[in-house]
């Protein structure tokens, strides 16, 4: 089977899943290629060694990796993110059917941008399409701010309906993901749930919270770890507040932002603004942070499907979003729970993550869905 990979990210951008899936999938006999932009993501500006061209073939660990021209961005401006997406769709548009083999099947990941594309190698080369949703859209769009007028929402509402329902199958990261497309119109048969893995080869089970800060950085501290994209979506704001709360009372909690984003900086200044000693940011690291792969209790400040995993897993605490000190009471609940009952909370959450989100389960769900979908049109 020939699987071509549409992605405007992969490695060396922090890309779950890009090149450790692509190899996954080689190992398993299949031809695998690439069509992807210069890395630029999550900072917008181009990586030391590369610089923005018409076109750039790369091989990574026996992978063809062929990269177009795009517009390098990832701030707060919407005009120019809306640059970066369409300007690697069309680049992807028009030069994809010249660079790439013909493929058997065209894995997308996430952004409704790369459907034309897509839909269009598939026309030319009877391939099937593989759209891997991890943000809806438009609400994506409408929470980031990126996009506010109405008439231009109702627009892409409507573009993104087409793209999901012109898909061969959709992957979607959650069941409410699923219930929300079927609402959308997307025929429930064209959908299946797949939660999202991480890169289990490059972490090592952490014990301690070394897979993220060293216990020298923080020794004597109970450390409060959040790692990934600091966006608008995140509310982060409320991590913020919930320190202020937590200062006095519990003086030996130490909070970690770590990672990079739009939101960053605004964050950091004010935190710096609020006298927050017991904030400490880092710089982006390496993916080697799954909450529930590294074996650590979890505090979930979300509705809907991701706490619902947490209950399911027993893996950690759910509280409400938006409310600093529902988290601060969450966080006081696990400090002062003896040390043995939060490794076995950790513990829990780990056997859960290994007997139903592994990446080796998902990449055998993947071909699974890839393969049928091939037998079915055969």
């Amino acid at each position: 089977m020939r699987i071509l990979f549409l992605t405007q990210w992969f490695q060396p951008e922090p890309f779950f899943k890009g090149l450790p899936f692509a190899k996954a999938l080689r190992e398993k006999s299949h031809d695998v290629e690439v069509l992807t932009g210069f890395p630029n993501y999550p900072g917008g500006k181009v990586y030391p060694g590369y610089r923005v061209r018409f076109y750039q073939r790369d091989t990574m660990d026996g992978i063809a990796v062929h990269r177009v021209a795009l517009y390098p961005s990832h701030d707060k401006s919407p005009l120019r993110r809306i640059l970066n997406y369409l300007s690697f769709s069309l680049s992807a548009f028009l030069l994809g059917p010249w660079l790439v083999g013909k493929p058997d099947v065209i894995y997308v990941y996430n952004l409704v941008t790369l459907g034309p594309p897509a839909f269009l190698l598939r026309f030319l080369f009877g391939a099937k399409v593989i759209i891997d949703v991890q943000d809806l859209w438009p609400e994506s769009v409408a929470n980031s701010k990126m996009l506010g007028n109405k008439f231009a929402m109702t627009v892409l509402n409507g573009i993104c309906g087409w793209i999901y329902r012109g898909a061969d199958r959709l992957t979607v990261l959650s069941p409410g993901f699923k219930r929300e497309l079927i609402i959308r119109g997307v025929a429930p048969e064209k959908i299946e749930v797949s939660y999202n893995w991480c890169d289990e080869a490059s972490i090592a089970v952490a014990a301690s919270p070394e897979g993220a800060v060293k216990k020298s950085e923080f020794a004597g501290k109970f450390v409060v770890l959040f790692a990934g994209a600091m966006g608008l979506a995140q509310g982060l704001d409320t991590v913020l507040d919930c320190a202020r709360l937590c200062r006095e009372p519990l003086p030996a909690v130490q909070f970690v932002l770590i990672g990079g984003g739009v939101d960053r900086s605004r964050l950091q200044k004010r935190a710096e603004k609020m006298g927050l000693d017991n904030v400490t940011f880092l710089l982006p690291r390496s993916m080697d942070q799954a909450y529930l792969y590294t074996g650590k209790p979890i505090i979930m400040a979300m509705r809907g499907d991701a706490a619902d995993l947490v209950r399911e897993a027993s893996a950690g605490i759910v509280c409400e979003p938006d409310a600093p000190q529902e988290m601060m009471n969450a966080i006081k609940l696990l400090y002062e729970m003896p040390g043995i009952e939060r490794h076995k909370m950790g513990e829990v959450g780990h056997r859960y993550y290994m007997d139903h989100l592994s990446f080796n389960q998902g990449v055998n769900q993947f071909e699974r869905i890839m393969m049928s979908l091939l037998r079915k049109a055969a």
